[in-house]
């Protein structure tokens, strides 16, 4: 009875974990001022108290947001090879980094703070990134419409910097049309581009 009382009490405490950090989410995504913990404890249908016991600061719970963020991304490449052809597959993970920037952009200041204190790290993120998104530069070049030596590394620094300039919403159009072309510079001289499309709605 006590095992199960327990395993009851995991479950809830993961269960409430995942609500705040889905809700924190969404909250930096929004853009609007800074996001309050109590908002995201109200969000999540928590109380603050519970909220403390998951993040004691705002810095843990802005690095856990952050983790799931770049695992969601990551998968996301192996999501999108299997419903489409590489190159398309590469490109739709870049509007797809285009998100992860947004919801980043609302957490700079937390960022730089775990960042300053090597809670994480730029490096760290950028191998996770390039071996996530390796098996689209190895289908698309045995595929033949991505160049072989393309090093995923690359891939990411270029879309990494991109985003760095273009860092308003506003800039979104921009973001893309500078994609299409780091697109371009991947494909190999004799495929068929992609057609120009209009960015999905949200």
């Amino acid at each position: 009875m006590e095992d199960t009382q327990r395993s009851t009490v995991r479950v809830d405490a993961q269960r409430n974990r995942q609500r705040l950090i889905e809700a924190a989410r969404r909250a930096f995504a929004t853009g609007e001022g800074k996001v309050s913990l109590e908002a995201v404890a109200r969000e999540a249908g928590v109380g603050i108290g519970t909220l403390y016991r998951h993040f004691p600061t705002r810095e843990a719970l802005v690095e856990a947001v952050y983790r799931a963020e770049r695992g969601r991304l990551c998968e996301a490449a192996a999501e999108l090879l299997a419903e489409q052809p590489p190159d398309r597959a590469l490109r739709g993970w870049m509007d797809r980094f285009a998100d992860y920037v947004a919801t980043k952009r609302e957490m700079a200041e937390a960022l730089r703070t775990l960042i300053a204190s090597g809670t994480i790290t730029k490096s760290e993120a950028r191998q996770e990134l390039s071996a996530a998104i390796q098996p689209l530069l190895d289908a698309g070049a045995a595929s033949g419409t991505l160049r072989a030596d393309v090093r995923a590394e690359d891939v990411v620094v270029g879309v990494v910097g991109i985003f760095s300039v273009c860092v308003f919403p506003e800039q979104r159009d921009q973001a893309s049309r500078l994609l299409d072309l780091l697109m371009d510079g991947l494909r190999r001289t004799d495929a068929a581009p992609i057609p120009h499309r209009e960015p999905a709605a949200p």
